[in-house]
């Protein structure tokens, strides 16, 4: 595959995986329960929380940028890449987003982009969620390190950087403090036996 071709390939594909997890998981979820479940950053400006929010916007907008960069030869390629690598980074990413959205909807209505206090949703633990707490989390780092094989520049690995950044601070300063106080001792179970991002990985000692 050309580096042309695989810049081309990355942004579709980043395009497509964007517009499913955002624009139809929303449409879905409004049919569904009358919101579209977007509830924000959390936290004051400059708290941990906040900078989580600003690193994934910042993480989706480089992603974006990277192989649109890419496809211009704005920004060169900063390593080579074995042949056999971008094949690798369409399966990662075709498999990341299709990960994504499958996760999404085993949340039911319990999805939600960011955390509002003041609600109260199901714990979800089945499906994918058996596997992982955050599978939805696990499959967009997945989808970007395959953007990252396919258009190995600075701006791609700094979106995986963000991303990666960002997910752990949302995970342990907004997610799981929520989970615990909401749903206290059946989330203390959970965390005993399931991983945070990997399975058996991070689990409550």
């Amino acid at each position: 595959m050309t580096t042309e071709r695989a810049a081309l390939a990355a942004l579709v594909l980043y395009g497509l995986g964007l517009f499913g997890a955002f624009a139809v998981r929303a449409w879905v979820h409004r049919r569904a329960t009358g919101s579209a479940g977007y509830r924000g950053l959390s936290g004051a400006p400059g708290s941990a929380p906040w900078w989580g929010g600003i690193l994934f916007v910042a993480a989706l907008v480089l992603g974006a940028a990277g192989p649109a960069l890419a496809v211009v030869e704005a920004v060169p390629a900063a390593v080579a890449l074995p042949a056999a690598l971008p094949w690798t980074g369409v399966g990662l990413m075709a498999l990341g987003s299709l990960g994504v959205l499958a996760a999404q909807a085993g949340m039911g209505s319990s999805w939600r982009i960011g955390v509002d206090p003041a609600e109260r949703t199901d714990l979800v633990t089945t499906g994918a969620f058996a596997v992982v707490r955050n599978p939805i989390f696990t499959a967009m780092i997945a989808a970007l390190v395959g953007l990252v094989l396919l258009v190995p520049t600075v701006v791609t690995a700094a979106a995986l950087a963000c991303l990666a950044i960002a997910v752990e601070v949302q995970v342990r300063a907004v997610e799981e403090p929520y989970l615990r106080r909401v749903h206290g001792e059946a989330y203390a179970r959970y965390t005993d036996r399931v991983g945070r991002f990997a399975p058996r990985i991070a689990r409550r000692p």
